[in-house]
């Protein structure tokens, strides 16, 4: 049946690598969306994982918080495999096409994501918010109805993503977390890339507004 959409999830495992190094990672799966449709959010290490989440509802979208191979690695196969194999559309922030090159050479996604661009599943919408420093097409996807945003690896129970590696700059990161995340309301829970949930406030007082 159709209701109120809700945020499903599930971890897989895999690797990351990037500039010559490569680590074992966890990455979390995000699900949003009823009983009826869904759009994922990120495509990392396992189709079969993803899958499991998404069960046999229509997938509208595959929303993509940045191309690290970590998070984008399954994306063209996933986009096969979804809907009966009638596909779903792979949505990227363009300024991220260098690092979606590191992974896909003969593919590339199927529509741009932009700042202020609203997506919507299952009656919910989400809002893009593009949060460049962990990577230069970062973003991240505040959804007001279920009191929650989905950071990708912009922001992390602990602080901000990881920078220091090709494409990624900490001051421009710092910077996109304050003018778009810290203006979200305290309670607002932030569903991470890796690792735990935390709140905006939480992490607001850590890092300084």
């Amino acid at each position: 049946m159709t209701g109120r959409a809700r945020v499903d999830h599930a971890v897989s495992s895999g690797t990351f690598s990037l500039d010559g190094e490569t680590f074992e990672v966890d990455n979390n799966i995000w699900v949003v969306g009823d009983d009826e449709e869904c759009i994922v959010i990120d495509a990392p290490h396992s189709v079969d994982d993803i899958l499991a989440v998404v069960g046999q509802r229509r997938v509208n979208a595959i929303v993509c918080t940045h191309a690290h191979d970590d998070h984008v690695r399954v994306a063209p196969a996933l986009r096969e495999a979804v809907n009966g194999g009638a596909g779903a559309p792979i949505l990227l922030h363009p300024d991220d096409r260098p690092l979606w090159e590191l992974t896909h050479t003969d593919h590339l996604w199927d529509v741009d994501l932009s700042d202020g661009q609203e997506i919507t599943v299952a009656g919910t919408t989400l809002r893009v918010l593009h949060t460049p420093g962990h990577a230069p097409g970062a973003v991240c996807l505040y959804a007001p109805d279920l009191d929650c945003v989905f950071t990708g690896d912009t922001l992390f129970n602990g602080g901000p993503g990881a920078t220091g590696r090709s494409f990624s700059d900490r001051p421009t990161l710092e910077d996109s977390i304050r003018a778009k995340l810290f203006d979200l309301p305290d309670d607002t829970v932030v569903h991470t890339g890796h690792g735990d949930d935390t709140t905006i406030g939480a992490e607001a007082a850590a890092l300084g507004r």
